[in-house]
């Protein structure tokens, strides 16, 4: 009878140990199977913060990138205004230089024959004067334009 109850006991201690290997392999393998579903979303959300991070790095040179060009621009802008200013001033300093020249001469006329001749000369030139100085600032702000076009398509 004792040899029957060490059997009994042997084959219980068998079957709790197969229960406990059976066990532990099932939770091994759940356990590896929740590492690698961890590391693979850990792996994921590491790529797409890096996905994101590289937008945002592109964004951020785009933006400075568009900066620099605005900038550009807008010097651009301003030293063509202020050719376009210079040089109506230069054309006021001549307009100014002729009328003195043309009140000086007919200061200087003998009969009021002479100073209507005078006047007349002077509006004849001072209206092709003022043409090609229209002419030339209309070119300048041509200029200005074509230039702003261009710089909007680049």
């Amino acid at each position: 009878m004792a040899k029957k109850v060490k059997d009994a006991i042997d084959k219980g201690t068998k079957r709790a140990k197969d229960a406990t290997d059976k066990a532990a392999a099932a939770t091994k393998k759940a356990t590896d199977r929740a590492a690698k579903a961890t590391k693979d979303a850990t792996d994921k959300v590491a790529g797409s913060a890096k996905t994101a991070a590289d937008r945002v790095e592109g964004a951020r040179e785009n933006l400075k990138k568009s900066g620099e060009k605005i900038k550009a621009s807008g010097e651009k802008i301003a030293k063509q205004g202020s050719a376009v200013s210079m040089k109506m001033i230069e054309h006021a300093e001549e307009n100014t230089r002729q009328a003195f020249a043309a009140m000086r001469a007919a200061a200087g006329a003998k009969s009021p024959a002479e100073v209507a001749k005078i006047q007349g000369e002077y509006l004849k030139q001072q209206g092709a004067r003022s043409l090609a100085h229209a002419r030339e600032v209309g070119e300048l702000i041509l200029r200005f334009g074509r230039d702003a076009v261009g710089e909007g398509k680049k």
